[in-house]
């Protein structure tokens, strides 16, 4: 009886949301084109990092070769893009790496993914707003704090800021409005604000080519010291010289920088939360995620380019890099096209953090994981209202009250765990067998469908009836029985791939906290790394051997498995190099979130009402597994 209830139990846990993509047409306005996608991705990446950020990598860690940091920070976030793009097209719905969890690893990690997602976009949305209000005060010489602090000041030192930030509360209650109000309105505002900001970063690139000095990328010795002893006179700071040229702090400092650099593209995601409000999303959000990452490196190089030949990389202010590389080079009014462009910057990477947020929730609410009253939807402006006002709300206090700086970690957890669960997701899923995604799709080819299509169809099932009977034989592993996906092949692909992220996880552990054993050559630690590269190049072989499916689909990451498992170990070695502070407030936000899933969810989930039609379950195991189901 025992066993019965905990095996009951287990597999509520890891049931998979069925998607009928011929069902019902979404709720919220189809009214974004593909350029209002790419506007909104460019918009939330392209944030005021992008003035500050190069500032700081070129003066600590790398040097000219920023350049490069970018480009293999751009690298890595394609590989994350390139997965969010295919789920794109697979599942065009709302609710982005939570719902490609849902159909694919199950239950229990598509909420962990949708909580962190929501706490990602929350802190996200404050911070920018604390920082929106930080910016436009520095501007008009800041009066704005001067004014709350001597009037308003909070005496509760390392719990809340050190004044009520009354103007970021105004601002995020703003934009909340303006999301409530409509989704075209907003990405009209968004597209104006996007467009500005790549106009100043264009006059920046420009202008650095042209006062620049290409000098500054091979500097000597001799020039650190003339430099120095005129900085030093002038009261400005200088930096480590490192080993001069173009790589001052060798390969180590570009990879440091890289990992730096990799969080500059975190923002293009929000793409993904727009597959009901999309025209064509199948084909509109891989485009807009592509192209948004590619502008987004584009403005990165050519700005980091600039600044270094501008300015030489040891004298950077890492405060305000642009506004002084202007200065050294004569053309100190350009400040204030600067400034302008910052607060473009911070006004899109606000509404690109506001605009997913509410998204999420209306995805969770709507399979019963959050409460039933979040998923409700204005009848006229077609927006999700209760879910966009309540998020708002909530963030703007959190802007209104916290410094936050402790808690912009918690962000990357969210955004890097929800990237390596599409990872895994793709992984999975393109191994799978052949399904349609409703018996209403196999009757409408049964039809309308030419001869072809038919005989395809009638060997799709033929396949899948013979594939139930299969039993496993270790050779399956590398040899498997055909060339097309059957359930067993796809159980395979599905334990592969959950042993490799297990071993994965393990090596970027010891990689990013036993590193100087390692170096050391320290026996047991060298042994057990060896021994995990060797499980995880026989895990990887194992799927790369599996039959792969043959779905005509918009957009597919090529490279597989190769692509997904290298974007897995990218995110999870960045995660390891959270600090432990980090990590408890992590598990205590995940407290709460299993408070809510374990005395609300679990019991309210739409999947677990009712039982679905047999047309549209993918049995992951045996035949009378009727709980595994996918797409």
């Amino acid at each position: 009886m025992l066993k019965k209830t905990v095996s009951s139990f287990g597999k509520k846990l890891i049931r998979q949301r069925t998607v009928d993509l011929g069902a019902q047409e979404s709720q919220l306005a189809r009214c974004l084109s593909t350029l209002d996608l790419i506007a909104l991705g460019v918009g939330s990446t392209l944030g005021a990092g992008v003035y500050v950020l190069s500032g700081e990598v070129a003066m600590d860690q790398a040097g000219p070769s920023i350049v490069l940091c970018f480009f293999i920070a751009a690298v890595s976030s394609v590989l994350a893009g390139l997965c969010y793009a295919e789920f794109g097209a697979r599942v065009p719905k709302a609710g982005s790496a939570y719902l490609y969890s849902y159909v694919t690893v199950g239950e229990i990690w598509a909420f962990t993914t949708g909580w962190n997602l929501i706490l990602s976009y929350m802190i996200g949305t404050a911070s920018v707003a604390r920082a929106w209000s930080s910016t436009f005060d520095n501007i008009i010489g800041g009066h704005i704090s001067t004014f709350f602090r001597n009037h308003t000041a909070l005496q509760f030192e390392h719990v809340l800021a050190e004044y009520p930030d009354f103007f970021a509360l105004f601002l995020v209650l703003l934009l909340t409005g303006l999301l409530s109000f409509g989704v075209s309105e907003s990405a009209l505002v968004n597209k104006i604000f996007t467009a500005i900001n790549l106009l100043v970063l264009s006059f920046v690139i420009i202008a650095g080519f042209v006062k620049g000095d290409v000098k500054n990328w091979n500097l000597s010795e001799e020039d650190y010291q003339n430099h120095t002893s005129t900085a030093v006179a002038s009261g400005s700071k200088v930096g480590q010289f490192g080993n001069g040229g173009f790589v001052p702090f060798g390969f180590e400092g570009i990879l440091s920088g890289a990992a730096t650099c990799f969080y500059a593209f975190v923002g293009f995601d929000c793409i993904a939360t727009t597959g009901e409000e999309a025209r064509n999303p199948q084909r509109s959000i891989p485009i807009g995620i592509i192209v948004s990452l590619l502008i987004c490196f584009i403005a990165y190089f050519g700005v980091s380019a600039s600044l270094t030949l501008m300015v030489p990389y040891f004298l950077v202010n890492k405060e305000s890099p642009l506004p002084d590389a202007f200065k050294a080079v004569g053309w100190e009014p350009a400040r204030y096209v600067v400034a302008i462009g910052s607060l473009c910057a911070l006004s899109t990477s606000l509404l690109g953090s506001m605009f997913p947020m509410p998204r999420v929730i209306y995805a969770m609410a709507e399979d019963g994981l959050l409460f039933r009253f979040l998923f409700r939807v204005h009848s006229r402006t077609k927006t999700p209202l209760v879910a966009t006002v309540v998020s708002g709300i909530i963030a703007a206090l959190m802007a209104f009250l916290f410094e936050l700086k402790d808690l912009v970690n918690l962000m990357s957890i969210g955004t890097l765990l929800a990237y390596s669960l599409v990872a895994v997701s793709v992984l999975i899923l393109r191994y799978q067998p052949e399904m349609f995604s409703s018996s209403k799709d196999m009757e409408m080819l049964e039809m309308n469908g030419s001869e072809e299509e038919k005989v395809v169809m009638n060997l799709s099932v033929t396949n899948s009836q013979v594939a139930f009977k299969e039993t496993f034989a270790w050779r399956s592993l590398f040899c498997p029985s055909g060339d097309t996906p059957t359930p067993l092949s796809g159980r395979i692909v599905y334990m592969s791939s959950t042993a490799v992220s297990i071993v994965i996880t393990v090596l970027c552990g010891i990689l990013a906290h036993q590193r100087l054993s390692l170096l050391n050559g320290s026996t047991g630690w060298v042994v057990a790394c060896v021994l995990l590269l060797g499980i995880l190049l026989v895990g990887t072989a194992v799927i790369w051997r599996q039959p792969e499916s043959k779905t005509p689909l918009m957009f597919k990451v090529p490279g597989l498995p190769l692509l997904p498992l290298f974007s897995i170990l990218v995110n999870i070695y960045l995660m390891m190099q959270l600090d432990a502070g980090t990590w408890v407030r992590f598990a205590v936000w995940m407290a709460i979130g299993f408070a809510i899933y374990f005395g609300y969810g679990i019991w309210h989930s739409v999947e677990g009402q009712a039982p679905q039609p047999a047309s549209k379950q993918l049995q992951w195991a045996d035949s009378d597994q009727s709980q595994d189901r996918a797409i």
